[in-house]
């Protein structure tokens, strides 16, 4: 099974035969859950897109692998941003960038 199935499965299973709040808005919304988006940026790149705060599209190409990010541009401390807020490595702008979990329209796992 690939990521993509995988994310897809997620999105379309019950726990317990209820869903969370959360759960319930990613799966209107077709897209993991935060903590399952943070657990897949973690582990692949992925094409994200979201409406910025001026409410401009924007579709990123991001990761949070260390394996896939220059050493130099690793983060030194384990500090986490604030709940809602996700801080990835742009694959194309090669920095940091963050987004609104909120704001998330589409994840595509690359």
């Amino acid at each position: 099974m690939t990521d993509q199935e995988k994310v897809d499965e997620t999105i379309s299973t019950k726990k317990n035969g209820t869903l969370s709040l959360t759960t319930k808005i990613a799966n209107m919304k077709g897209i993991p859950t935060e903590e399952e988006l943070q657990r897949i940026l973690r582990e692949n790149i992925a094409v994200v897109t979201f409406n910025k705060l001026d409410g401009e599209q924007r579709v990123m190409t991001c990761t949070k692998d260390f394996g896939k990010i220059p050493e130099l541009l690793q983060p030194k401390t384990d500090r986490q941003p604030p709940k809602g807020s996700v801080t990835v490595y742009d694959i194309n702008a090669k920095g940091w960038r963050s987004f609104k979990y909120d704001r998330v329209t589409k994840v595509e796992i690359q």
